[in-house]
């Protein structure tokens, strides 16, 4: 009885030091992750607590649980419209990618480690996938705005790289231990990894959207029942011989584009659930290291993570995007840096030490050392290097609270709150703002008090103020009340003036006094900067034409709707 207490005790504890301690990730810099993976670490056998946990098999199926809780959660919040521009680039990185940079990392680990050429090329496909935890929680906690190119490439390939990553892996394993089947049950397995994933995840999603839409639950009942159809999916494809992460990616992505009341009650709890289990695996995976015996192998792993991260992945970056899809090499780098690994490479380290494979501590060792490099080296610098190689777009004005109102299933009314910052609302009468038709101010708070708006009344610096409105009304809103730092910083990147995407290029020509090519004279002015971008323009995207910037500073569908103009 007492240990059930005991392990209350240490586990509350050290959830509550993790959280506690994410304020150090934003003080100092230290990815998140690491401060997990330390505090597992300095609990373990040989840390401060002196906890013996090496149940193998217990961590694998904690990973396994975790990282598809945190795979729902990050198709939850991907948007479809993301697709458009990531899907390809990401594919081709999640597939070919890993395949060539589990290659390269591999022969290059045979050298170091004195390994035979298959025992090389397992430590390669154990360190060769991007980790969704790590990449998820990077772009969503550093305050890195990235343009939806980017963002969309770097978050649609962890969500999807991990079958290529399981099938080299285990394929290696079987190998190593003689149980590895031949070349056409080999092809087999590698189609149904993915085949079954993509079809059971949006199949099962589909139904599973339209289910959670259809029904009518207690709130807290919707976040459950996704929580269930999502594992529930993840099982059968397993069962079935795919990819139970790819099927789980793709079905929150289907849960999670389905709009409807149910995402109101969906999205708040899963994101609990996510950091729950990024804290929870990342401690786990701390405890389970032996720092004595990760200290053996420090050097020539460190040697093998500097490779993944100057050379593997940049040249794997390089071969399956660059030539194929219109990235700039800026984004290109911004990728190629952004390899982050995290816990799947420490979960398909496990795989080595259930299969029997000898000297499988090695495997595990250097796989996490390889992790603590990219967390500490890749993650750490993430924020510099977007800024550095120009990758983020500004992030403008936001309600600093929302909520739906549960008026209607569909659609639904929201509450926005907003803190007045413009100095340009100051002192301006209600009925002056140029409020979308279908929003109003129902509240008004001053000094903590409120105060019932009318149209005569005056805004002040401070006041809080309640708008009721849809989520279409957001654009307007937000570019309503933003303050004066982030309107200049707006200003700063997508220039002054703005000109409508629709206006004729005939017509900039002659009012900026430039010169077009014969085909231009008929193109509109998105038309043209579309093209100029090579096509599936994203807001940031900029041309340099005439010495004008010109930047894509407003899109609908697709479609560019204004054009920024910077003069430097």
């Amino acid at each position: 009885m007492d240990a059930i207490y005991t392990f209350f005790l240490v586990g509350g504890s050290l959830m509550a030091l993790s959280i506690l301690a994410s304020r150090l990730s934003s003080l100092m810099g230290v990815p998140l992750l690491l401060i997990f993976l330390g505090l597992g670490m300095l609990a373990g056998e040989e840390g401060l607590l002196g906890l013996v946990f090496d149940d193998y098999s217990m961590a694998f199926t904690i990973g396994h649980l975790a990282l598809a809780m945190i795979l729902l959660d990050g198709g939850l919040r991907t948007r479809l419209k993301t697709f458009r521009v990531g899907f390809k680039p990401a594919l081709s990185l999640a597939t070919l990618g890993v395949f060539i940079t589990s290659a390269i990392v591999g022969l290059i680990a045979m050298w170091i480690f004195n390994l035979t050429l298959v025992q090389g090329l397992l430590v390669g496909a154990i360190v060769g996938s991007t980790d969704a935890a790590a990449v998820f929680s990077m772009l969503s906690g550093r305050g890195v705005n990235l343009n939806e190119r980017v963002g969309a490439t770097l978050e649609i390939e962890s969500g999807t790289n991990d079958p290529m990553a399981i099938f080299l892996t285990l394929m290696l394993v079987e190998f190593l231990v003689g149980d590895i089947g031949g070349p056409l049950e080999t092809l087999a397995f590698f189609i149904s990894q993915f085949g079954i994933g993509v079809l059971v995840g949006i199949g099962g999603g589909w139904l599973s959207a339209k289910l959670l839409r259809w029904l009518d639950l207690a709130p807290g009942l919707y976040a459950m029942l996704a929580l269930a159809l999502g594992f529930s999916i993840f099982g059968l494809t397993s069962v079935l011989g795919g990819s139970g992460f790819l099927a789980i990616y793709l079905t929150g992505v289907m849960i999670g584009n389905q709009p409807g009341r149910h995402l109101n009650f969906i999205l708040p709890v899963h994101d609990g659930l996510a950091w729950l289990s990024q804290i929870g695996l990342f401690l786990v995976l701390g405890l389970l290291v032996t720092p004595s015996q990760l200290w053996e192998v420090a050097l020539p792993s460190a040697l093998v993570a500097l490779a993944l991260i100057l050379i593997a992945r940049p040249l794997a970056v390089l071969i399956t995007i660059k030539p194929f899809f219109k990235f700039r090499w800026r984004e290109t780098f911004f990728i190629a840096w952004v390899g982050l690994r995290g816990a799947v490479p420490i979960v398909l380290a496990i795989f080595p030490v259930i299969g029997g494979v000898e000297n499988a501590s090695l495997y595990f060792n250097v796989a996490f050392a390889v992790v603590l490099m990219s967390l500490l080296i890749q993650g750490g610098s993430l924020t510099l290097m977007a800024r550095w190689l120009k990758v983020e777009v500004p992030i403008g004005t936001t309600p600093n609270r929302r909520g739906p109102l549960g008026i209607l299933p569909d659609n639904d009314f929201e509450m926005f709150v907003y803190v007045i910052e413009n100095q340009d609302l100051e002192d301006v009468p209600i009925r002056l703002l140029r409020f979308p038709s279908g929003a109003l101010i129902s509240a008004l708070f001053r000094n903590h008090a409120m105060l019932h708006p009318k149209g005569s009344t005056r805004l002040k610096m401070g006041d809080v103020v309640c708008v009721i409105g849809r989520t279409e009304d957001l654009y307007t809103l937000n570019r309503l009340f933003n303050g004066d730092a982030k309107l200049k910083q707006e200003r700063a990147f997508f220039g002054t003036f703005t000109l409508e995407g629709s206006a004729q290029m005939k017509d900039v020509a002659q009012a900026y006094g430039l010169t077009l090519s014969p085909g231009e004279q008929d193109m509109t002015l998105a038309e043209f900067v579309g093209l100029r971008v090579g096509g599936h323009p994203v807001v940031g995207d900029d041309v340099d034409w005439h010495g004008i910037h010109w930047v894509v500073s407003e899109m609908e569908k697709g479609t560019i709707t204004r054009v920024g103009l910077r003069l430097y």
